[in-house]
């Protein structure tokens, strides 16, 4: 059992990173000046990607650091999390909708419907905010 913290830092200093740059162009810019721009809703789905995928990294490394059970799926590693005392339950039922949304973009197993994306992504970023403060206290408990 050796996690490690600065592996988990670093995941999520490059979420903290995207998610500023994402709220750069939600602050800027309306759904419709977005979807008019091709360039910023690529952007902002691979932000999403990489936000998502940094969360998941985290994620798996303290279930395999910890030797809690075996994830099923990318989605049920916050319930792992949670089922561990990392994560409150229903935070972890609510932020774990991201990997549905993540794997649509990136695999496009059907037509993404930009519309509800944006406003998804514009709505629970701060998910990722409350995500990092469970991880980081948790971190900040196993220090002591």
């Amino acid at each position: 059992m050796t996690i490690s913290k600065q592996l988990i830092l670093e995941k999520m200093t490059i979420s903290r990173e995207y998610l500023l740059e994402a709220r750069e162009i939600f602050n800027g810019m309306t759904n419709q000046e977005i979807l008019q721009s091709k360039t910023h809703l690529h952007t902002l789905e691979r932000y999403l990607q990489l936000i998502v995928d940094a969360t998941l990294d985290i994620n798996n490394h303290i279930i395999k650091e910890f030797q809690f059970e075996p994830a099923k799926d990318l989605k049920s590693t916050f319930s792992i999390l949670a089922d561990n005392s990392i994560l409150d339950k229903n935070f972890a039922q609510k932020i774990s909708d991201v990997v549905g949304l993540r794997n649509l973009i990136v695999h496009q197993y059907e037509k993404v419907d930009n519309d509800k994306f944006l406003e998804d992504f514009r709505k629970h970023n701060k998910d990722f905010d409350e995500y990092i403060k469970y991880i980081t206290s948790y971190l900040t408990k196993t220090d002591k």
